[in-house]
């Protein structure tokens, strides 16, 4: 028996977990948040990495990594850390959903021809948050730091590198080399064109090694493994495989299935992610989820998204004939970017609180089925779904879930699932370096607690309720979406 650590380096703390080998069990764990200069202001679009390893140093504190054998990392994604050319950073990394990168984000789309180009080059269109719309923020907005910029890595490689102690070698994983927007998951290569159609020159790109390599081992002989981004790091943690899809319920939504090839989608609601095993991670967005029952909660007086779901517990499925389109930022899903949300169906009995309430979250959930609609008119297989975000443990989300998306609804206990899934990756190197686990099958870790939600006899109202919300979506918007 052995023990590996992974630790989660997300937008706002480390978090590190300390598990068994053989079983995946959770030994110890360590919590530090990242050093941040002015609170007040925000979660902030620049950050100095260095700010990541004082959090990382401060977690691991008090002997936690004691006796460690691998380490895992994962980190946030779409953070680009720019060096020059004697690895120092030019500038603090670009974090986040940066909103100073949309019209970058539209000038590249231009650039290479169009939305369908970008799908078929890179499995996704630029978006303001990804890498490659960045380097083109960089290169319009700071010329001087993007002409110092030599070598690109994202947070994981970064801080695997500096776990290394910055070797000649810079390394990164297929999961988080597919955000970036200038690597295809279909090919399994750089497109080097486009890092030069973005920043205006050629830059070094880290080595995209396989899931189960180790990135290196540090002096002290701890092996550091591949690293991957947050979101493959959960999906690995959480233990999805084929016939699984993860419904994230943030304030906007998330819907992404495990698959074995790319899917390029012209359309660009897809976008082609590769998983930390080899697989593949296509994903759709929708904008509105949490936001709209907290719309809904305060239109409604009400004090909290509990309050909401109790009061919509006193309606019945179907709201009375209420529909909410629940489109109040726009939406990606479908692509509806300027539109508003629309509610449907008032008459004098169905205008009642529980209602306006329950529509709300069968209009979130019917989104996030469209989505998962995407997945399957592409030959997605979804027979399980793992249902993420605090209002997974709603009773209206709950009540609901399973008949709406026709499918199993798990509901796995909230966990450190990015941390266990780098902790599994490290313990996969280590196996795969020691000779007892094969390359190409990782280790079977015990499952996450969870509720298992069916549909049963629900089905055919979901189908109903659902039917009700297309027809309603297909009113107002004619031709919008297509599955």
């Amino acid at each position: 028996m052995g023990i590996v650590a992974g630790l989660d380096s997300s937008p706002d703390f480390t978090r590190i977990v300390v598990c068994d080998t053989d079983s995946g069990a959770v030994l110890r764990q360590g919590y530090a948040p990242h050093p941040v200069e002015n609170p007040e202001s925000g979660r902030p679009s620049d950050v100095d990495p260095q700010a990541w390893l004082l959090s990382l140093g401060e977690a691991a504190g008090g002997g936690l990594l004691e006796g460690v054998q691998a380490i895992g990392v994962s980190a946030q994604q779409n953070a680009l850390v720019p060096l020059d050319a004697q690895g120092n950073t030019v500038r603090p990394a670009m974090v986040g959903g940066d909103k100073r990168a949309q019209v970058a984000a539209a000038d590249l789309v231009d650039a290479l021809g169009g939305r369908e180009a970008w799908a078929q080059s890179v499995g996704s269109v630029p978006q303001a948050a990804q890498p490659v719309t960045k380097l083109r923020w960089l290169a319009k907005s700071e010329p001087e730091n993007a002409l110092r910029t030599a070598m690109l890595l994202q947070a994981h490689d970064w801080l695997v590198w500096q776990l290394l102690g910055r070797p000649v070698r810079r390394t990164t994983d297929r999961g988080g080399a597919s955000g970036t927007g200038y690597w295809s998951a279909a090919t399994g290569g750089y497109r080097p064109d486009l890092v030069e159609l973005a920043l205006g020159h050629q830059a070094m790109l880290p080595e995209v090694i396989g899931p189960s390599d180790a990135a290196g081992t540090t002096p002290e002989g701890l092996l550091i493994s591949a690293g991957t981004g947050e979101t493959m790091a959960a999906a690995f943690g959480l233990g999805i495989g084929l016939g699984d899809a993860v419904v994230s319920l943030g304030a906007s939504g998330s819907v992404m299935a495990v698959h074995p090839e790319a899917l390029a989608d012209q359309s660009g609601m897809i976008t082609s992610l590769a998983d930390a095993t080899g697989m593949h991670l296509p994903v759709v967005t929708t904008l509105n989820a949490v936001r709209t029952l907290r719309g809904t909660a305060e239109l409604l007086g009400l004090p909290d998204l509990e309050s909401l779901s109790d009061l919509a517990m006193k309606s019945t499925p179907g709201s009375h004939g209420l529909v909410l389109l629940p489109y109040l930022e726009g939406e990606r899903t479908p692509n509806l970017p300027h539109t508003a949300g629309t509610l449907a169906g008032l008459r004098r009995e169905s205008m009642k609180p529980e209602h306006l309430a329950r529509a709300a979250f069968e209009g979130m959930l019917c989104g996030l089925a469209d989505a998962l609609d995407v997945l399957r008119g592409r030959g997605v297989d979804v027979r399980r779904i793992f249902l993420l975000g605090p209002v997974a443990e709603l009773s209206a989300v709950q009540s609901a879930a399973p008949s709406l998306f026709g499918a199993q609804v798990i509901v796995p206990q909230p966990a450190d699932y990015a941390a266990i899934g780098a902790a599994r990756q490290a313990a996969w190197a280590l196996g795969v370096s020691q000779g007892t686990l094969d390359p190409r099958t990782p280790p079977i870790w015990q499952g996450a607690a969870a509720q298992v939600l069916d549909p049963g006899d629900d089905l055919a109202v979901g189908r109903a309720v659902r039917q009700q919300f297309v027809s309603v979506r297909e009113q107002t918007h004619p031709g919008a979406f297509r599955p």
